[in-house]
Parts: structure tokens; C-alpha cells; sequence
């Protein structure tokens, strides 16, 4: 709970600031992967909290190197700590995912890599504070506050932010990326499109979810040529979700903003770490927290799915080359994407709907992914990884595809079957 005493604006813009862009050159990564839990045997059986209480106490044994945590509907996730390369996060990551799937299966449960849960509706199973504060705040927006919290999973890739000067690797190069980027990889990688056992229409269902949100703490902060005033205003304009308390609820008054909240000192004077909590519920797309927290990837599929995503993302944004390649590839989207921020824009609107089969997006995929397969072995990726991301072009970007469409096929097929045995009968 909040111990400092109460700051002005002035400090905590300035604050702000000096954390949201920590430029240098860029030579740290991570990921945030998050899984669906599920009944090993029965996957469209939901696991009861109980079991996952159980789960959580056991895994929280294990020597990981990733901080492991829960998500309100019980998603699983883990985020690596900063790793010098590519392969030492890979590293890394894969020896924690060795120890926690056998302890997982050992309970009877397994993880699933889906963008927006295919079988149940949202039901949130944790009661802590902050998710009881989140769910009664966007419950004001209607039911896609509580599909976000419990049933959507992402592969998060956060890369530096770069160098303070001008250039492919500056900063302010690098926050335009991603936010074209951004929707090229939404598409790439779009991997949810059915919710209750039922297509939405979208391939990425989660993307959509989120767009539904509220706008002041969901959307991309205006364009601009400062990313860090953007990011200030943003970030103090936004409304306060909660405010902290040691008993009692964590309600905040409807409306305020935290600029609001400062200037007013109520319903109590925040502090520096209160900023830094808000700073916690805000959900752009794109979201600097010192490095740059790319957030708009599906789960994927398969025990190391995840691997994809965040061996293309590193090679675009963190070799020289494949990074200039890759902002002249998507810069022409920026006239589609238009003057709306991410992901309410049409461009962003494109790769949830069509992902790649809209040829804007395929043409950039496929530009962006060859760009990525020549950086991987300078970025000493391992000839495993490279493979990996090779059939994952072959597979699906290069035939206008991604994962989502594989799960549209199989469920388009069994409907079929259903349709044939009944004819026969």
C-alpha cells in the first residue's frame, strides 16, 4: 500500500518520463507467455478452482527462472526475466516449461495455447482486489471486460526500446513499428476464432475483445513525433480503475482521472506508487514500460508455439537490417490504418477479421517474415528455431493462412461429418 508521502504533477510527469522510454542499445528481450488450463482428459471440462488453487501452490515449488502467476479466469502464465539474446530466452524459458507441464499433467491438467478460450465462457477465479475492482470497471463497457480477464491467452514479446537518437534502432522509430507491425503480427499469428464452440467470424476473437474495451486504457496513445508526451498524457488522462486501500474495497470514483485525482487529492493524495499501479491497468496495444511490451500475439499452439512469435518479433526489432527492411514493408499501412489509434483502426480491424487473407497484410507477412528468416542466423539463432520459423512460413503465411484457419477447417469438417451421418441414417 502506498507509504511515500503525496507528490505534485510536475514529479510524477517527470517520473514518468525518465521510465517509460529507457533507451540504450537494444540488447535485451522477454516474453509473457500465457496458456488456457484444462482437464487433461476432458479439455471442454472446466477445471474447478479448488484444482487450480492446488496447481498454483505446487508449480510456486518449482525452481523456475520465470516469475510464474495466474490469471483471473485461471490462465497460466510466465515471463522471463531479461535475457541477453534470443537463445538465452528460449533457453530459459523451455528448461520452466520442462518442470511445469510433467507437474501440471501429474495433477491431471494440461495447458492450451488458444487466443480466446474455444469451449467455456468466461468465469473468473480469483477474488483478489484488483480483479474484483477491474471486472465491476469494465462491466460499464459490458461483457468483453470479463471475456479479457478469463478467457483470452497471448504470447507477449518485449523488446528494448531503443536508442534515444534518430535512426531504425531509435525509439521513436521503433514505437511507429510497432504499432504497424503490430497488426501484421495480429494477423500472423491470429489463433482464436471461436468462442463457445462456435465461429465469431473474427480470426482473432481476442483481438477484437479487446478493441470492445474501454477506450482511454485500451487504445494506442494518439500519434505524435514524441512518443514520451504521448505516452505522459496518456497515462494521466486515463481513468483511475482503483484506488488501493488496506481494507475494504478498491473502488475509485467513476470518471476520475489520475491527472484528476492529483490535482484534487481525492478521495486520498496519491503517490509515486500509485502511478506506477495505474501504469499496471492500462492495456494499449503497445505498452513502454522502460523496454516495449508488444502485446497483440494469440497463444499459440503446441509445446513450443510460442517460440515463433518471439524468434520473428526479436529478429525485426532487434537486427539493423531486418529492422529498416521492416518499417519500410509496413510504413505504406500506415494509410490504411488512418488517423484511429490501434486496434480500433481499420488496419488493425483487417488482421482480426481476414488476418492474412487480406492481401495488404499477406503482402507485408510475407516481406516481414523473409526479413526476419535472413536476421535469425546473425542473431545466432539455433538451426531448430530457424526450422521452426521456416515451416511456420511455409505453412501459413505463404499461403495467406494462420493458425486460426486450421481450427476453422477442422470445425467446418466435423460439422460435415455431422451433416453426412445424419443423411445417411
Amino acid at each position: 500500500m502506498p507509504v511515500r508521502p503525496a507528490v505534485t504533477e510536475a514529479e510524477l510527469e517527470a517520473h514518468l518520463r525518465g521510465i517509460c522510454f529507457k533507451t540504450g542499445p537494444p540488447r535485451r528481450i522477454g516474453v509473457e507467455i500465457e496458456w488456457l488450463v484444462h482437464d487433461a482428459r476432458n479439455p471442454r471440462c472446466p477445471v474447478e478452482p479448488d484444482r487450480l488453487r492446488s496447481a498454483a501452490t505446487a508449480l510456486r515449488a518449482l525452481p523456475l527462472t520465470s516469475l510464474l502467476t495466474f490469471e483471473p479466469g485461471g490462465q497460466l502464465e510466465l515471463s522471463s526475466l531479461p535475457a541477453a539474446s534470443l537463445t538465452d530466452c528460449i533457453e530459459a524459458v523451455t528448461a520452466d516449461l520442462a518442470l511445469v507441464r510433467p507437474a501440471m499433467l501429474a495433477m491431471g491438467l494440461g495447458l492450451a495455447g488458444h487466443g480466446h478460450n474455444p469451449w467455456h465462457p468466461p468465469r473468473r477465479v480469483l477474488t483478489d482486489p484488483r480483479y474484483n475492482a477491474m471486472e465491476a470497471y469494465f462491466d460499464r463497457w459490458g461483457s468483453a471486460g470479463r471475456s479479457m480477464m478469463c478467457a483470452t491467452a497471448s504470447v507477449q514479446v518485449c523488446v528494448d526500446a531503443g536508442y534515444e537518437e534518430p535512426g531504425p534502432l531509435g525509439y521513436g522509430r521503433r514505437w511507429l513499428l510497432a504499432h504497424l507491425l503490430g497488426a501484421v503480427l495480429a494477423a500472423a499469428f491470429a489463433n482464436s476464432p471461436t468462442s463457445e464452440g462456435c465461429p465469431t467470424g473474427y480470426r482473432t476473437t481476442r483481438q477484437v475483445i479487446w478493441s470492445q474495451l474501454d477506450p482511454d486504457r485500451t487504445l494506442a496513445p494518439p500519434p505524435g513525433p514524441d512518443p514520451r508526451t504521448a505516452w505522459v498524457r496518456y497515462v494521466l488522462d486515463a481513468p483511475v480503475m482503483c484506488v488501493r486501500s488496506e481494507d475494504g474495497r478498491w473502488d475509485a470514483p467513476e470518471g476520475l482521472t489520475f491527472r484528476e485525482w492529483i490535482r484534487t487529492g481525492v478521495p486520498r493524495p496519491p503517490t509515486q506508487e500509485d502511478l506506477d499501479y495505474h501504469v499496471t491497468t492500462l492495456f494499449p496495444p503497445v505498452r513502454p514500460r522502460g523496454h516495449l511490451e508488444l502485446r497483440m500475439i494469440d497463444a499459440q499452439s503446441g509445446d513450443s508455439g510460442w517460440i515463433v512469435p518471439l524468434a520473428v518479433t526479436t529478429a525485426l526489432f532487434d537486427d539493423p537490417e531486418a529492422t529498416e527492411r521492416a518499417y519500410r514493408i509496413v510504413k505504406p499501412l500506415a494509410e490504411t490504418a488512418g488517423a484511429r489509434p490501434a486496434p480500433r483502426n481499420p488496419l488493425w480491424r483487417h488482421a482480426a477479421r481476414g488476418a492474412l487473407t487480406d492481401p495488404e497484410l499477406h503482402t507485408a507477412a510475407v516481406a516481414c517474415f523473409a526479413a526476419a528468416q535472413e536476421a535469425l542466423p546473425r542473431l545466432g539463432a539455433s538451426p531448430e528455431v530457424r526450422a521452426a520459423v521456416a515451416e511456420f512460413t511455409e505453412r501459413y503465411v505463404a499461403r495467406g493462412r494462420c493458425p486460426a484457419d486450421d481450427h476453422l477447417d477442422a470445425l467446418y469438417a466435423a460439422e460435415g461429418d455431422l451433416i453426412v451421418g445424419k443423411d445417411s441414417q
